[in-house]
């Protein structure tokens, strides 16, 4: 904490902003949890790898026609497998972006605030809230985690921008299917 003491407000402040990252972060969890749990059933017996030929879409234990060429793709590229090791891989990325509280640090970190463990960001960290951004139209999404947090950013550290131990941030490649 600061030389000077916190005020109530402040005080109040920051357990809102920790209860609304703990939030987001169960939030998160539970979406990972229920999009396993769907994978798995969809599955089967583990038949193999969903695959697209054309305007068909063979699943392994059926093949449905009539989809266009693009749609085709999509589909496949949801094959339960691949769908797990994605889950898999948003885990391991929600496992190294955890907080870092304020309050209590010996080390108190810049602007005195919560950071992010692994990247020290403002908390929750932009890689936790881009996990959280396709579920935003869930009916348990918590409101306000992404307005208030990225309201409350300055323009710098919302914007891409290069850093040298991490190099161009928010820009991602994909390679297509």
């Amino acid at each position: 904490m600061s030389a000077r003491q916190m005020s109530r407000d402040e005080a109040q402040h920051i357990g809102e902003d920790v209860h609304m990252s703990e939030a987001l972060v169960t939030f998160l969890k539970a979406r990972l949890d229920d999009e396993t749990e769907l994978a798995r059933r969809c599955d089967g017996d583990g038949c193999g790898r969903w695959s697209a030929h054309g305007n068909t879409v063979d699943f392994c234990e059926v093949e449905i026609s009539g989809f266009p060429p693009a749609i085709t793709l999509h589909l496949a590229l949801h094959d339960p497998a691949r769908v797990l090791r994605e889950i898999e891989a948003k885990r391991r990325v929600m496992a190294r972006h955890v907080l870092s509280p304020a309050v209590g640090d010996p080390e108190l970190p810049w602007e005195d605030r919560d950071d992010c463990q692994f990247d020290g960001d403002p908390w929750p960290c932009d890689d936790l809230l881009d996990l959280a951004s396709p579920y935003v139209d869930h009916p348990d999404f918590p409101r306000g985690t992404l307005s208030r947090t990225a309201a409350s950013r300055a323009p710098a550290q919302r914007e891409n921008r290069a850093t040298p131990d991490r190099g161009q941030r928010g820009v991602h490649a994909h390679p297509g299917p």
